[in-house]
C-alpha cells in the first residue's frame, strides 16, 4: 500500500484578484563576473542618481513621505573609504562582490545594509544580463588616444 506524504489540499482560482506581492516584478542584478548581486523590487534605470558621483539612489528605510524599496544585497563588507568631495569629504561604507571583489555599492553608515536611510549603487557596477558589461561601466573612461599624452 502506498505511502500517504500529505493530505493537504491545493486549490487556485482563476477568479481571485491578485495581491500586491504577486504582482511586483522583481528585478535581478549581477556582478561584471557574472555573480548575482541585487534582487530589487524596481528597474534600477527608473531609480534617482546620485549627482556627486553618478550613483543610483535606494531608499533603504521609511519616513512619513517615501517608502522604503524591497531589496537583498549579495555582497561583502569592506573597511570604509574616505572620498574627498566639494566643500568637504564623505566615508564610505562599501560593500564588493564575493567573487571578484568589484565594488558595487556603498552606504554612508556602518554595516549592515540598510542601516542608513540611503543605499548607493555604484554606476556602472551592475548589469541585468548574467555576464554582460553594462553599457554605463565605462561611460566616464577616456581612451588614451583622446588624451593628450604623447
Amino acid at each position: 500500500m502506498p505511502k500517504v506524504v500529505s493530505r493537504s489540499a491545493v486549490s487556485s482560482s482563476t477568479d481571485a484578484k491578485p495581491t500586491p506581492s504577486s504582482t511586483a516584478a522583481l528585478r535581478v542584478y549581477y556582478c561584471i563576473c557574472g555573480e548575482f548581486i541585487l534582487v530589487i523590487d524596481k528597474s534600477l534605470s527608473a531609480l534617482p542618481r546620485r549627482q556627486t558621483d553618478g550613483a543610483i539612489v535606494v531608499r533603504s528605510q521609511d519616513t512619513e513621505n517615501a517608502k522604503a524599496r524591497i531589496f537583498k544585497l549579495n555582497a561583502t563588507p569592506k573597511d570604509p573609504v574616505l572620498i574627498e568631495r566639494e566643500g568637504g569629504h564623505e566615508k564610505q561604507y562599501r560593500f564588493h562582490c564575493p567573487r571578484c571583489a568589484l565594488p558595487v555599492a556603498y552606504q554612508s553608515t556602518p554595516p549592515p545594509v540598510k542601516s542608513g536611510p540611503f543605499f548607493y549603487i555604484i554606476k556602472g557596477a551592475l548589469s541585468q544580463i548574467q555576464g554582460q558589461v553594462p553599457p554605463d561601466a565605462f561611460e566616464d573612461e577616456k581612451l588614451l588616444s583622446e588624451s593628450n599624452i604623447p
